[in-house]
């Protein structure tokens, strides 16, 4: 029978926990600011001089934003599970105190640092927050009885530190040692993930959890679908199995890693709805600012009226943000991104003397708080724009990414470097949001597949010793970008060609080297390291159950359609009831011509071939392989069993840089 792999079929929360973020840094003259010619004289040392000698690196007011209010580390920082296994080092990341390597561009040599630094700071009064125990920060806001945490990171262990860190240096002083309220700024799971660590028994009408609208929607429906083909992707986003050092991860420019600990998901006892809604939680007001559409589907930012903070969560933070992720996501709209960042300024630029986010640093002072929105509004909207202006002159998207270059003021300014995001996969994916996948060109309508084409393109080149040849020449004209792409065709022509596998895994890591964005770096050299290693296993059980429950039904009949093998399954036509009387729901299933099509219903379809009567956690059960135990079958069983059969499991390791 084949019956699906509850870490196969779940890898929903493994892919919004990786639903977090990817690349600037194509070329080493014109990394993120340039138009990207692909000019790489000088390449190996210079890495991006020409670009890297307009920033001010003599600028440390960054280094003192990280460093003020610092009130202690975690030492050693180190976080382990309940077995012992480490699912959290900073220290490893120890070497970026060392002076920038020839190995790494000067500007994210300079992120990294910054994003590295770690340990419990204050913020403003009453207001804390832990930095560096996750790629996400957490905020604590004391109340009246104890403190109200905001964004509880990834996994529950890391939440957990982060909190004894408070409690240890900071709660027992001021007598506010327990956790009072929960806020979630939005449905990706570094920012929820760790939940469990900070509030183990949940939400109830004394503790509140509060989130925006849509929030447990999106929480577990962004990466449902394609959350397999997401969650291997993300090791090359997060550069999750390169060794940390000067040569490999230095970081993901939105923070240094992911933790590996347990991932939790708490329903919200209170959902915000509107812009100007007030809450208090612990005598504690919160102002609301609705952003759906941002950085995430369902995001807020709040302030603090009371004590003049404002909470960007991660629309504003200190780099250019992704609107398309390399690891795979709907694409996001800068057009709403920067009118919800105009509209913070309206409604909150004269009412607060800091702002902090979910990652980095905060920024002190009215006037710099507008500026640095001000800053991104204006790079948010620059970037759409000139890719609507440059579709409307007939240009592609990869030619909108060649041409396109910021304004100095946009593209100096440190907050808008491409550490996280990139200006050239930004434009690619605005150029996707409006006009698709093709390009309009009848060349690019049909074209063979990679393997197919790669082949076609080294007879054409005189054969595969002609084809290395004319690579090795490239690259030895620091031209890497076609470089790889000769010997990229001659990989996928011949997966077992040694020697051009060896010199694209060379070209890679020259490009990884000089890339000032974190993850077209991480991805780069995760590309290098399984040409000569080959793929290692993906991580996918990263699901708790907080995060199955979570799923709608509908959710996952959803998960089981994408999986249906439909050329096994042209002939079959099965329905089917599931009923579960403790939700007061009853779904009626069909399978035919190869599709699974649901209805939402209150009755029994009486026409259906079986009826399955059961819990939501049995359905997940025999989801995940666990057979019909506890289930309650009416009419034919055999049915059960034919659809199961035409399930097909997801490859999770499949091959990204082979074919």
């Amino acid at each position: 029978m084949a019956s699906l792999d509850r870490r196969t079929l779940f890898t929903a929360a493994g892919g919004a926990a990786a639903g977090m973020a990817a690349g600037a840094a194509a070329t080493a003259l014109a990394v993120e600011s340039g138009n990207g010619s692909g000019d790489f004289s000088g390449f190996g040392g210079a890495r991006s001089a020409v670009d890297e000698e307009r920033l001010d690196f003599g600028d440390e007011r960054d280094f003192e934003d990280a460093d003020r209010g610092f009130v202690a580390a975690l030492s050693p920082g180190v976080v382990e599970d309940g077995d012992g296994k480490v699912v959290w080092d900073g220290d490893s990341y120890g070497f970026l105190e060392e002076d920038v390597p020839e190995t790494a561009s000067r500007s994210l040599w300079r992120q990294s640092r910054l994003a590295a630094k770690q340990g419990l700071y204050k913020v403003t009064d009453r207001v804390y927050q832990v930095r560096g125990l996750d790629l996400s920060n957490m905020t604590l806001i004391e109340g009246d009885r104890g403190v109200v945490v905001v964004d509880p990171l990834i996994s529950a262990e890391t939440a957990a530190a982060a909190l004894e860190l408070y409690r240890e240096h900071r709660g027992k002083e001021a007598d506010r040692t327990e956790v009072t309220g929960l806020v979630f700024t939005h449905s990706h799971a570094d920012h929820f993930g760790g939940c469990r660590g900070v509030l183990p028994d949940g939400g109830s009408e004394e503790v509140p959890v509060l989130a925006p609208q849509g929030f447990m929607q999106h929480a577990v429906s962004e990466n449902v679908y394609a959350g397999t083909a997401m969650q291997r992707r993300a090791v090359y986003m997060y550069g999750s199995r390169i060794p940390r050092s000067p040569s490999g991860q230095i970081g993901c420019g939105l923070g240094q890693a992911m933790s590996t600990g347990a991932i939790g998901l708490i329903p919200p006892t209170t959902e915000i709805t509107e812009t100007g809604q007030v809450e208090t939680v612990d005598g504690v007001e919160f102002e609301f600012q609705m952003t759906p559409g941002t950085e995430a589907p369902a995001e807020l930012n709040f302030l603090l009226p009371g004590l003049r903070a404002l909470c960007m969560a991660e629309n504003a933070t200190h780099t250019m943000h992704n609107i398309i992720t390399l690891r795979g996501a709907q694409v996001r709209d800068p057009r709403v991104w920067a009118h919800y960042l105009d509209e913070s300024i309206v409604l909150f630029g004269d009412r607060a003397d800091v702002a902090f986010a979910s990652h980095h640093w905060p920024t002190w002072g009215g006037e710099r708080i507008t500026a640095l929105l001000e800053k991104q509004r204006d790079l948010y909207a620059y970037m759409h724009d000139q890719t609507l202006r440059m579709i409307n002159l007939g240009m592609t998207g990869p030619e909108i990414a060649e041409e396109i270059t910021l304004p100095p003021a946009l593209a100096e300014t440190w907050a808008n470097r491409g550490y996280y995001g990139s200006l050239s996969h930004n434009v690619k994916g605005i150029y996707q949001r409006y006009m698709g996948w093709f390009d309009g060109n009848p060349a690019h309508l049909w074209e063979h597949p990679p393997a197919q084409a790669a082949r076609r393109y080294v007879q054409a080149l005189g054969g595969r010793a002609g084809a290395l040849d004319a690579a090795k020449a490239f690259a030895e004209e620091e031209d890497l970008r076609f470089a790889a792409t000769l010997l990229d065709h001659l990989v996928f022509a011949d997966p077992d060609d040694e020697e051009a596998k060896e010199e694209l895994a060379q070209v890679y890591t020259r490009l990884g080297h000089a890339a000032e964005n974190a993850v077209w770096r991480n991805f780069y050299l995760t590309a290098a390291q399984e040409l000569r290693e080959g793929v290692a296993k993906t991580p996918t059980d990263t699901t708790g159950r907080d995060m199955l429950m979570a799923l709608g039904v509908d959710q996952l009949i959803d998960s089981v359609a994408v999986r249906i093998d439909g050329p096994r399954a042209w002939d079959l036509k099965v329905r089917m009831d599931w009923s579960l009387p403790e939700q007061d729901e009853v779904w009626h299933l069909t399978l035919q011509n190869g599709v699974l099509t649901y209805r939402r219903g209150t009755e029994p379809d009486p026409d259906a071939g079986v009826v399955l009567t059961m819990t939501k956690a049995r359905l997940l059960g025999l989801l995940g392989g666990e057979g019909l135990d506890g289930i309650e079958v009416k009419g034919d069983e055999s049915l059960v069993q034919q659809v199961l059969d035409v399930v097909s499991d997801p490859d999770t390791d499949f091959a990204i840089v082979t074919p």
